[in-house]
C-alpha cells in the first residue's frame, strides 16, 4: 500500500493542542492540558479528507523521533483504533484514529499492522484519548482495532 502524506498538529511530548487553520495556513494553540498529561505521539491530520466530524481524519503517528506542528511527512497506514466519541450535545459520532509509520523511520520499519505493536501502545493510546476527551466534557469509547486494509479503505472513503 502507498504511504499517504500527514500533517504534524501537535508533537509528541506537548501539553499544547493545536490545530491546523486551513483557512489561514497556520496553526492555532486550541488547548493547554494539565500538568503531567502529553501526548504520547505525534498526532495530525490526514489532508483532503473528512471524518464525520467534519473535520479532517486524525492521525497518531508512532515513530522515534520527534517532529513539530506544521511537519509533513508521509506515513504508512497499520491500522487504527475504532472509536465513537460523544459530544457536549449528547450526539454520538465515529471518530476513529488512524495510526501511522513514517517511512523515514528506522526504528519501526518492520511494523506493519497495530498487531505487530506492543499491546501496551493502543491500551496507552486509548487511555490518552479517553482522559483527553473528559478534559473537554466530551467521552471517546475504543470500537477496537481496525486492520491496515480497513483503515486505507475508511481513508480513501474519508
Amino acid at each position: 500500500m502507498d504511504a499517504i502524506p500527514v500533517i504534524i498538529e501537535t508533537p509528541k511530548g506537548s501539553a499544547f493542542k493545536y490545530t491546523y487553520q486551513p483557512e489561514k495556513h497556520l496553526f492555532k494553540l486550541t488547548k493547554v492540558l494539565p500538568a503531567g498529561m502529553t501526548f504520547p505521539f505525534d498526532f495530525g491530520l490526514i489532508p483532503d479528507t473528512k471524518g464525520e466530524d467534519g473535520d479532517p481524519l486524525d492521525i497518531i503517528v508512532i515513530a522515534e523521533f520527534e517532529s513539530f506542528a506544521g511537519c509533513i511527512m508521509d506515513c504508512r497506514i497499520i491500522g487504527g483504533i475504532k472509536a465513537e466519541q460523544t459530544e457536549h450535545d449528547g450526539k454520538t459520532l465515529r471518530n476513529d484514529r488512524f495510526i501511522g509509520i513514517p517511512v523515514v523511520s528506522a526504528l519501526f520499519a518492520e511494523i506493519n499492522s497495530t498487531e505487530d505493536l506492543p499491546k501496551k501502545i493502543i491500551d496507552q493510546l486509548e487511555a490518552f484519548f479517553k482522559n483527553y476527551n473528559e478534559l473537554s466534557g466530551k467521552e471517546f469509547k475504543s470500537l477496537g482495532s481496525m486492520s491496515p486494509d480497513e483503515a486505507y479503505a475508511l481513508i480513501k472513503k474519508g
